[in-house]
């Protein structure tokens, strides 16, 4: 008899796909089968979003085609911690389960689909199972979060921060990079705060003792010859640690901050840190220190209260911060947030009108910065091939969210090689070069 079929829906940020990863993992080492589409599974698992009110009606949406095609369906991730909101529009899943709880997605699993008689260990890979492609892979090194960010959730959905201990991430990579993993991409919901919760506490690895905190977890990672890309880094002052690393080329002279504004009073009214004159001023010293750091960031606009007058000090932040990588949304309320309570809010028309005025300054500055690789030679990670070459990603492209580099004619390279290359065109995302 087969064994029985599990089918998966991923939505979410690459915190969420970790969680993915391992319930996946969970579930192929007790022999469950993993199922590609709704027809052939005996049931289909869903990782839900809950962030923003977007990504609460795509899980929703994901629900409910699940239910349609399949029937039997398990709810998880960080909208399960909304229970009422699945229930009530969705009666009929199995079960529902917070994020972060493999724990509680087996136990509905084996309610509604028992497992295989024995389960065939021999069928997981050491590094376990994987959504991403097979040469980058997401670390992550903490659950949870100890802002409480008038705009976010997540406190509420995750719970405060959790650190994993160091010699266990250290343990993870190095599976990863005996697998082939040529990349880590370093995610949780606040990278830098890592080990505060430990209180930095001493740890041993490769026979070295080391603390429990960002700089030292960063050093470890440099050491395994690896891509390593930090995410989600808090603007705390000890980031400043880190840029060294950069400069010496043990880990990627990348750094993904989320500023998220310019402006004293709003940061305030988000309860983030940080003035726009001393981040200015950090920026300078770091790529002082190290000349190729590429900074991606994220911004708000359309924040209650938010003058215009405040929203032209955040386009004169990005005029002088020159960020190379930025994202932006137009503030949208989440069921549960403080920011909902707050006065004066935008009307949608000025958030969108904002939003696309903010995106125009900073194509232009993109463009302008991504000018600066043109003529340099680049080493470059294949993502995927095609009959016209290769598409790859340099030091300062992380994958999904970043530009390209697309190589043409390199038709013999393979996802996963390093490739060295000849910049010679670029726009505001990406470039376009050649092998040498």
């Amino acid at each position: 008899m087969q064994n029985p079929k599990v089918g998966f829906i991923s939505l979410g940020c690459p915190k969420a796909l970790v969680d993915s990863e391992q319930i996946l993992t969970r579930v192929k080492s007790e022999g469950y089968l993993v199922a590609g589409n709704y027809q052939d599974a005996d049931l289909v698992i869903v990782n839900t979003c809950g962030f923003i009110d977007a990504a609460v009606a795509e899980s929703l949406e994901s629900i409910g085609e699940a239910l349609a095609e399949n029937g039997k369906v398990i709810v998880t991730g960080c909208l399960g911690a909304r229970r009422e909101t699945i229930l009530e529009q969705h009666p009929q899943v199995l079960a529902v389960t917070g994020p972060h709880d493999a724990e509680a997605v087996m136990q509905a699993l084996h309610r509604h689909l028992p497992p295989p008689h024995r389960p065939f260990l021999d069928l997981i890979p050491p590094q376990g199972v994987k959504l991403t492609p097979g040469h980058y892979a997401y670390l992550k090194i903490s659950e949870g979060c100890n802002h409480r960010c008038t705009f976010c959730i997540i406190p509420a959905l995750r719970g405060d921060l959790v650190s994993r201990p160091l010699p266990e991430v250290m343990a993870e990579a190095e599976r990863l990079a005996q697998a082939g993993v040529k990349e880590l991409l370093v995610v949780s919901q606040d990278t830098s705060a890592y080990g505060v919760d430990m209180h930095y506490q001493n740890a041993v690895w490769r026979d070295q003792t080391r603390r429990t905190r960002f700089a030292d977890l960063a050093q470890a990672l440099g050491e395994l010859g690896l891509w390593v890309r930090l995410h989600y880094v808090y603007p705390y002052p000890h980031v400043d640690q880190v840029i060294p690393l950069m400069a010496e080329g043990k880990i990627l002279p990348y750094l993904d901050i989320p500023f998220q504004h310019a402006s004293a009073r709003i940061l305030k009214l988000m309860k983030r840190p940080a003035a726009a004159e001393d981040v200015l001023n950090r920026i300078q010293a770091w790529r002082k220190q190290c000349p190729d750091l590429t900074l991606r960031s994220t911004f708000i606009v359309g924040f209650p209260g938010e003058t215009e007058q405040e929203f032209e000090e955040l386009l004169s932040f990005l005029r002088e911060a020159q960020l190379d990588r930025v994202g932006c949304f137009a503030y949208s309320p989440v069921a549960g947030a403080a920011a909902n309570a707050l006065p004066d809010p935008a009307p949608e028309a000025v958030k969108q009108e904002r939003l696309a005025r903010f995106m125009h300054e900073q194509e232009a500055i993109s463009a302008q910065r991504m000018q600066r690789r043109i003529g340099k030679v680049e080493t470059v990670l294949v993502d995927e091939t095609a009959a016209e070459g290769a598409v790859a990603r340099g030091p300062g492209d992380a994958p999904d969210i970043d530009g390209l580099v697309f190589l043409d004619g390199a038709t013999h390279l393979r996802p996963g090689d390093w490739a060295r290359a000849l910049i010679e065109e670029t726009d505001e995302h990406d470039a376009w070069g050649r092998l040498v």
